[in-house]
């Protein structure tokens, strides 16, 4: 867990290069275990919660997926 912190109840990104993955300083996140995945990226004034019902949650590169998509969608 690369640039990866952890606080009560989630993670907190505190190297985005390190965490290899989307997001910024600071982030609060943490994903369940059908799929389900939140995250708070208060530098971006964003906030993301995704429901599904996809188990084992490793075999789908979706949060990954989602990340991605989201922060395009900013940029764009």
């Amino acid at each position: 867990y690369d640039g990866i912190g952890f606080g009560l109840g989630f993670a907190v990104v505190l190297d985005p290069v390190k965490a290899s993955f989307i997001s910024s300083v600071g982030e609060h996140h943490w994903g369940g275990i059908a799929s389900t995945f939140f995250w708070v990226d208060p530098l971006e004034d964003l906030f993301t919660i995704f429901f599904t019902q996809l188990t084992p949650s490793s075999s789908y590169p979706i949060r990954r997926e989602l990340r991605t998509r989201v922060y395009q969608a900013l940029v764009s």
